[in-house]
């Protein structure tokens, strides 16, 4: 058994992250910035810990890393078009989780992140869409060039249908819808899976079950 730390622990992936891991026989860990949340955190088998993304700084996040073997950062500033939080979440809030597992002695790494954020952006992109890829694109960069043991999952288009199990997996994999509980699948997968240690692979749903896909990584 092994301690997850889910960075952004009440988000959409990570409450279908939870009972993922919990199957898998590991205690997730959900950092979550509000006490309302431990209920219903605690309910899908996770232990909850305070952590303020945006205000804490790196020696707040070690501290809630305390006890875990990994972290997977799993946050996002949502979807209400508020631009600096794109930088104060999706970036700001994996630098200082990279630089927290680094301050615990933690090693292993997992960030969702999206797929086909280092390609060039149109000139009419819109200023919020622009914000969200910049902070993914430097949020990835930054993790690949720590000394983790990471890996970095990039799922294409979101959606809230049920879990497939049929997934495909890869560096050139192209774009395409992917359901949130898949997603949640593959990083429980890719945790019990060191051969993915340094892979950044797309994730959109397909025709391969989870475990074949992720096992497909190391080929």
């Amino acid at each position: 058994m092994s301690r997850i730390a889910v960075v952004g622990g009440h988000g959409k992936v990570a409450m279908l992250l939870h009972p993922s891991l919990v199957a898998r026989g590991h205690t997730p860990v959900a950092l979550v910035r509000k006490e309302d949340y431990r209920a219903e955190l605690e309910s899908l088998g996770a232990e909850v810990r305070i952590l303020d993304i945006e205000q804490d700084d790196a020696a707040a996040f070690a501290g809630s890393f305390a006890g875990c073997d990994a972290v997977v950062f799993a946050a996002g500033g949502g979807a209400d078009g508020n631009i600096e939080r794109k930088r104060t979440v999706d970036l700001e809030g994996s630098l200082k989780s990279i630089e927290g597992a680094q301050l615990a002695g933690i090693t292993r790494f997992v960030q969702v992140s999206a797929i086909g954020v280092d390609a060039p952006l149109p000139e009419d992109t819109s200023e919020v869409w622009r914000a969200y890829v910049e902070a993914k694109r430097d949020a990835d960069a930054a993790l690949r060039d720590s000394d983790l043991a990471w890996t970095i999952l990039r799922p294409g288009a979101l959606t809230d249908d049920p879990a497939t199990g049929q997934v495909a997996l890869g560096l050139d994999v192209e774009r395409g819808e992917v359901t949130r509980a898949d997603v949640a699948d593959v990083v429980a997968a890719i945790l019990d899976d060191v051969t993915t240690i340094g892979q950044q692979c797309n994730l959109v749903n397909g025709s391969v079950p989870v475990a074949d896909a992720v096992r497909s990584l190391s080929a």
